[in-house]
């Protein structure tokens, strides 16, 4: 497991150990090509090989903001998490995993990647950029045994929409036909499915997880 967050990297870890599974956890900053090339080779070191890899780090970014008012250094900022991130994860790790013939990428998106979030325009933006980056990799790499995914939430109830306005986490919660906020239990039961071995026959795709809100 990959965090910048030190205290909640080993708080994670020691649950799963305390639930009785094998866990490492690696100090990465996913927008530095050096912390996610040392942390790859530090994970296929210890485990040999590495067959799943989720990629959930994101940051919301100012909200409820019109472009003009939005700054270019947080426009910035978003992209080197949530699109410069997913970028260099799937590019470190599809080299391991191209060793074995074998992978499953999968990257979280966003409905904002799909149908724009306005007053959102970074994280729209690079949400976009991840299911381009969906696209381009599932097809370059789809006779490799290597598939590459990704999901679109709506608004799942989680610690980062602490830092969404609420006028806008309103607006968005109104868009969804049930009517609430998606839990973080629904998003990893359809994440196992999808970098699953029984998931064989789709790459450069992204699903929907979005309580009626995606209808195509």
């Amino acid at each position: 497991m990959f965090d910048m967050n030190e205290f909640m990297l080993s708080k994670t870890i020691d649950e799963f150990k305390q639930q009785g599974f094998a866990a490492e956890g690696f100090v990465v900053d996913v927008s530095s090509e050096r912390d996610v090339v040392d942390g790859v080779s530090a994970a296929e070191a210890i485990w040999g090989r590495i067959d799943v890899m989720i990629n959930c780090a994101g940051i919301v970014g100012p909200s409820d903001v019109p472009i003009t008012g939005y700054e270019p250094a947080d426009f910035d900022k978003v992209y080197q998490v949530n699109l410069r991130g997913s970028f260099l994860m799937t590019r470190s790790v599809i080299g391991v995993m191209e060793k074995q013939r074998y992978g499953r990428i999968l990257l979280l998106a966003s409905m904002a990647g799909k149908e724009g979030n306005p007053f959102m325009v970074g994280y729209s933006a690079m949400k976009a950029g991840v299911i381009g980056l969906v696209k381009s990799v599932g097809k370059e790499y789809a006779e490799s045994g290597i598939t590459v995914n990704g999901l679109a939430p709506a608004v799942i109830q989680t610690a980062m929409n602490a830092s969404t306005a609420p006028a806008q986490l309103a607006r968005l919660k109104e868009k969804i036909p049930m009517k609430r906020l998606g839990t973080v239990e629904e998003v990893a039961a359809m994440a196992c499915w999808i970098v699953s071995p029984e998931a064989t026959f789709t790459t450069g795709f992204t699903y929907d997880l979005s309580g009626g809100r995606a209808t195509y």
